[in-house]
């Protein structure tokens, strides 16, 4: 993809996600939506902004007991979007439930299977966080753990901070596609996210896809801040 970028969409409103995607096309490569707007808009809302004439990223973060994903998984596929997303936690039989479920819904349908993305861990949890949950060890150890599990799984690809990128590189070499949150450009705000890098530096850390909402959708002229984006990376790339 010439243009890394995937914008997301944090709204509840379909006009206004359509509105905005429609100003975006040419600046960013695809536009995702999640739970947020999924919730409050259902196939309806997604079939909308489809609209806009971008690729879709539907990251629904699905985890579930290996039947229930491979069901919300066909449904999502009828949407054609571009990729979709499940926790790598749901272990290695729900993920492989659900990539044969997108196959043979994709079939079906007659749309192209999307890639299915497995999340690690989440941007905006840190080191202090993960004992809560159970965790021991490094942040970078889970991740590692889990994308490994991922790869096993048959993934196409696994969603990670940017500062686990030139380790999970390494680790699942060049076929893995890297699909990075927590992207802030040095004159945008952190906000939640805890683990974050520039677009440039984490492309040259070897991610494939990066995911920016606030710094471009919360920006006073967002076709601007996409702009910026996309010549900053044009520039190092």
């Amino acid at each position: 993809m010439k243009n890394p970028v995937f914008c997301a969409l944090d709204t509840t409103e379909t006009e206004a996600a359509l509105a905005l995607g429609r100003r975006l096309g040419g600046l960013v490569g695809g536009l995702k939506l999640g739970l947020e707007f999924f919730t409050a808009n259902g196939p309806d809302g997604v079939r909308a902004v489809a609209a806009a004439g971008l690729p879709l990223f539907l990251d629904l973060k699905f985890h579930d007991i290996p039947n229930t994903v491979a069901g919300a998984i066909r449904g999502a596929v009828r949407l054609a979007p571009a990729m979709t997303t499940l926790h790598a936690a749901g272990g290695i039989e729900m993920m492989r439930a659900a990539l044969d479920a997108a196959g043979e819904a994709a079939a079906q349908w007659g749309v192209d299977r999307p890639a299915i993305l497995a999340v690690t861990v989440l941007t905006s949890m840190g080191q202090a966080e993960l004992p809560g949950i159970g965790v021991a060890g490094a942040v970078l150890d889970q991740v590692k753990r889990l994308a490994g599990l991922a790869q096993e799984a048959g993934v196409d690809g696994v969603v990670c901070s940017p500062h686990e990128v030139e380790a999970l590189r390494a680790q699942l070499g060049p076929a893995m596609r890297l699909v990075i949150p927590g992207i802030r450009p040095a004159w945008a705000a952190a906000n939640d996210q805890k683990r974050v890098l520039g677009p440039a530096e984490a492309i040259a850390k070897g991610a494939d896809l990066l995911v920016i909402g606030r710094p471009i959708t919360a920006a006073a002229d967002p076709a601007a801040a996409a702009r910026r984006i996309r010549e900053e990376l044009e520039a190092t790339g």
